[in-house]
């Protein structure tokens, strides 16, 4: 019997209709924020874009890179630095401001393309990051490579057939894992000699397949990091996870 309701825990956990659910409640709560507050510093959010403030996920990635205010010195010279599905830009202006001298801003969704250049100009970056209008890397120059390739990504399996209805589902589900392959066939040639090809995954996703899509595309998964945050009712599992050879 526990088995069958820990089984049970797992697919609500899991369940990709549930997180279509929370891409909607989020899209479109009247408490949605125009203007929002992030490591003591204001972000503009876009409708139709992510927002960090109704998930953790943005949170703990910053902490996982080292980017949070109490965890790194600002004008520490780092490298260059690409986030995918970048969102409000929060992650990648933080590098920024951490660093890294060359830092692009990637993401599919339009609103949020528009939403990273908002911050970017409000925390005076431009000269050091970009964001441009790209599916994982399709949209970069050929042979551009970075000493860190950072996605978190949308980890929840949604069937292969699924279609998006809005944009913003695109941060929270992957139709048979299509994004999660080619990200894992790609990032390593987008990746500088040396560097870090860094993925955020969760128990929200399923990290079997994901560990079976690395054996076939000739890539290991190495976890770096690990914790675990409630998450409404349910504790979920994220890792920081780097992509070797």
């Amino acid at each position: 019997m526990q088995q069958v309701q820990q089984a049970e825990k797992t697919d609500q956990v899991r369940s990709y209709e549930r997180s279509l659910a929370r891409s909607a409640q989020s899209r479109t709560r009247a408490d949605r924020p125009r203007v929002f507050t992030m490591e003591g510093r204001a972000w503009d959010l876009l409708d139709g874009v992510f927002a960090p403030v109704h998930s953790p996920s943005t949170r703990l990635g910053l902490e996982f890179l080292g980017l949070t205010a109490d965890t790194a010195p600002a004008g520490t010279a780092r490298g260059s630095f690409l986030e995918v599905g970048c969102g409000t830009g929060l992650i990648a202006v933080c590098a920024a401001l951490h660093g890294h001298e060359r830092v692009v801003a990637a993401d599919i969704n339009t609103a949020a393309v528009r939403n990273a250049e908002l911050n970017i100009a409000r925390h005076g970056v431009a000269d050091r990051v970009r964001a441009v209008h790209s599916d994982l890397f399709s949209a970069l120059p050929a042979g551009e490579r970075f000493d860190t390739v950072f996605w978190s990504s949308n980890y929840v399996l949604a069937p292969a057939g699924y279609r998006y209805r809005h944009d913003h589902e695109r941060a929270y589900v992957d139709p048979g894992y299509g994004t999660h392959r080619r990200f894992l066939a790609e990032v390593l040639d987008r990746t500088a000699p040396g560097g870090r090809a860094l993925l955020h995954f969760s128990s929200r996703g399923d990290m079997g397949l994901l560990r079976h899509l690395a054996e076939e595309t000739g890539t290991k998964l190495v976890e770096l990091a690990a914790t675990v945050i409630v998450e409404g009712d349910d504790p979920v599992s994220h890792y920081l996870l780097r992509i070797t050879r």
